[in-house]
């Protein structure tokens, strides 16, 4: 994390100074903070999460800070405090059928971030850190909710694969065994 980065991220804390202090004493330890200040976060079951970021990555989609909380399974996506109806429009209209579920944390939420440097295993990380103020950007928005819906149909798939699969092969060994 930039030094601007950990400046925004601060500023969200009803003190950033002592936001500031604490990491300062201790970059690895999250700190709770409001969301609808400075960003609203979108979160994701873990594997649909880890697919969408890795979406935008390889394409090179816009993308603002993203973290992960692996004891709770889910990645969270940070993004505009206007985010909220363009995002839910968007994936209603992206989707095929039912909407793949996420949790929207805006003003009145808050959110664990990961300290400005966790190791590896920490229960918190960035994924993607905060290096600046993000851009406001709608393509932003309009691209997370475009690989999000993409990535849960992904996820499905490959689990119904996974499932066919299984019923396949233990089919064939019934059939051999008797």
């Amino acid at each position: 994390m930039t030094r601007r980065g950990l400046q925004w991220i601060s500023h969200a804390s009803d003190d950033p100074e002592v936001c500031r202090e604490y990491w300062a004493v201790d970059p690895r330890r999250p700190c709770a903070l409001p969301a609808g200040r400075f960003f609203d976060v979108v979160v994701v079951g873990q594997r649909i999460g880890l697919e969408t970021f890795d979406q935008l990555q390889r394409h090179g989609m816009p993308l603002g800070p993203v973290m992960a909380d692996r004891a709770s399974e889910k990645v969270g996506f940070f993004v505009p405090t206007w985010a909220c109806d363009p995002f839910s429009r968007m994936v209603r209209q992206e989707s095929s059928g039912e909407a793949p579920e996420y949790r929207y944390l805006g003003e009145g939420s808050v959110v664990v971030v990961p300290g400005p440097m966790p190791l590896t295993g920490d229960r918190h990380i960035w994924l993607r850190a905060p290096i600046r103020r993000p851009e406001a950007s709608p393509a932003r928005i309009t691209a997370l909710a475009a690989m999000f819906v993409a990535a849960s149909s992904v996820v499905a798939r490959a689990d119904r694969y996974g499932r066919e699969q299984s019923a396949a092969s233990t089919d064939g060994e019934a059939t051999h065994a008797g």
